[in-house]
């Protein structure tokens, strides 16, 4: 009984403070994660260091107040622009290879200049995403966690 109530505890405390499952709600970030898949948020990711470009990062939606899973895109000072589909941060284009251009084709943004202690975010399904292009940047200190599994790389 003991043993029982001590695994109990355990994983309690591994959901409230280190892994939590998500559902992705939305159609935003296919094909990595298709609508309806769950992932595992990684609650102290954010918390242990500033997440990397091309880090799926989770925070609070400004749009509708729900668990939003993005990509991380650009950081404090940095520029970012979408010219014909194509994902440029500072002037270069960036190699995306989980992302599917003829279906993006055509699309356009900024340049905009990412504040300071912000994360640019964007959706992997460009043309079906809500993101920073919409909402703006993401403070750092809102975001929640790190996808820790699967990475959608």
């Amino acid at each position: 009984m003991t043993t029982a109530v001590l695994l109990a505890a355990v994983l309690l405390a591994s959901r409230l403070w280190l892994v939590e499952p998500v559902t992705v709600s939305s159609e935003s970030m296919e094909p990595a994660l298709p609508k309806g898949s769950t992932v595992l948020m990684f609650k102290p990711g954010p918390a242990l260091g500033s997440p990397k470009a091309g880090d799926l990062v989770v925070f609070t939606s400004p749009e509708d107040a729900s668990p939003a899973v993005k990509r991380a895109i650009a950081f404090g000072g940095q520029t970012v622009a979408i010219e014909d589909s194509v994902l440029v941060v500072d002037g270069v284009p960036q190699a995306e290879p989980g992302i599917d251009h003829s279906r993006i084709d055509g699309t356009y943004f900024g340049p905009v200049t990412v504040p300071a202690g912000h994360v640019f975010v964007l959706g992997d399904n460009r043309a079906g995403s809500i993101d920073s292009r919409a909402y703006g940047s993401v403070p750092l200190e809102a975001l929640q966690a790190t996808v820790l599994w699967p990475s959608g790389r």
